[in-house]
């Protein structure tokens, strides 16, 4: 017996780590693919997409070939997912960076003081035709700032009130499941269409020639409650229920245990999804170009006359022509690079919201 167990051979060593490819692979195979893909693109004479296209795809070959000979079978598809993801990834970030860049190249020449200072009544070309002072976007900024503010008064209430009854008080009960096919249906309705709505209900009832701020608010606010509705919706089925019980165990009433307890809570999420809202009309065109109409004065009165926005005076300068098209057009991308530093501040502010109002684990 003790023979047998001399004369028997050593198991071999088993490695505990399978081959690796070294750390810098990925960019050693990038310049390659790069270069291959400068070669095509010379040799067809094409641009630069297509350099990027036979690029990318020498890379994804050549990268996932190279792993799989190496590292084996499971971590070369590791390697295609992630170069996917990746890649995916870059795609969508070429329009946002495109846009970004073209706004900020085109419009900054557009701003100074008085380009925030002055409105455009009386503007002919670069100048005020009396004063001298240049033409600016004192009034539209003010009117969207105005609108929008109406807006969120008249949206955030009745979403969040909605928001709780569907949560607290109606759950799986016939009304609450109309009411959330109802804001999944307006979730969905093209932004003309509650132009439509506000035009029709403001008109009929104050006449045909009626124009105001305040209809334009009626509008983004048709487009803002059910936006309003799922965030608070979401963020109220977060709190966990050993708090609503907890509450009700010593004695709390349910309306003062969602005012003191749950909305406390989820207020962090609720006015992320308040933020993100108003982001998201602030940039809206047709339902205020028909109800709010345009004008070249600054107006402070939300309930009576025309009164301009961002996104109105923008359609306007770039569709009046003549021969101060070129300065009206400085005009629309200077509007639109406001425009664009307001929407990213109120998504820092909703993402800085989120982050302060969380609810702390202590972990």
């Amino acid at each position: 017996m003790s023979d047998t167990l001399q004369k028997a051979e050593p198991r071999p060593s088993v490695p505990l780590q399978s081959p690796q490819l070294p750390s810098i692979a990925p960019i050693l195979v990038g310049v390659i693919a790069l270069a291959l893909g400068a070669l095509v693109s010379l040799t067809a004479g094409t641009g630069p997409v297509a350099l990027a296209v036979v690029a990318w795809i020498v890379f994804v070959l050549v990268l996932t070939g190279w792993s799989g000979a190496v590292e084996g079978r499971r971590k070369s598809v590791d390697r295609l997912a992630t170069t996917l993801v990746w890649s995916t990834f870059l795609v969508a970030m070429v329009p946002l960076v495109a846009v970004t860049w073209e706004v900020i190249s085109k419009g900054h020449g557009a701003i100074s003081a008085g380009f925030f200072s002055n409105d455009m009544l009386g503007v002919l070309g670069e100048t005020n035709r009396l004063t001298g002072e240049p033409g600016g976007i004192k009034h539209a900024l003010v009117g969207t700032l105005l609108i929008t503010l109406t807006a969120t008064v008249m949206s955030v209430p009745v979403g969040v009130m909605a928001a709780i009854y569907l949560v607290e008080y109606g759950k799986k009960n016939r009304l609450s499941r109309v009411l959330t096919f109802l804001v999944d249906v307006m979730t969905g309705i093209p932004s003309i269409v509650a132009g439509l709505f506000a035009f029709s209900l403001l008109t009929l009832t104050f006449g045909p020639a009626y124009r105001s701020g305040f209809g334009g608010a009626l509008a983004l606010s048709v487009l803002m409650v059910p936006i309003v509705v799922r965030a608070t919706e979401e963020m109220l089925k977060l709190v966990p229920d050993e708090l609503r019980e907890a509450s009700y165990a010593l004695g709390v009433p349910k309306w003062r245990t969602i005012v003191k307890v749950v909305l406390p809570t989820a207020f962090g999420g609720i006015a992320t999804g308040v933020t993100l809202a108003i982001a998201r009309v602030a940039g809206e065109t047709a339902p205020l170009l028909i109800i709010a109409g345009s004008t070249t004065v600054t107006n402070w009165n939300v309930f009576s006359d025309r009164m301009m926005t961002l996104p109105v005076f923008i359609y306007s300068s770039v569709t009046q022509g003549g021969k101060y098209a070129e300065i009206q057009e400085q005009r629309a991308w200077g509007a639109a690079l406001v425009l664009v530093v307001i929407v990213m501040t109120l998504n820092l502010i909703a993402r800085l919201l989120g982050k302060i109002f969380s609810p702390k684990t202590g972990r």
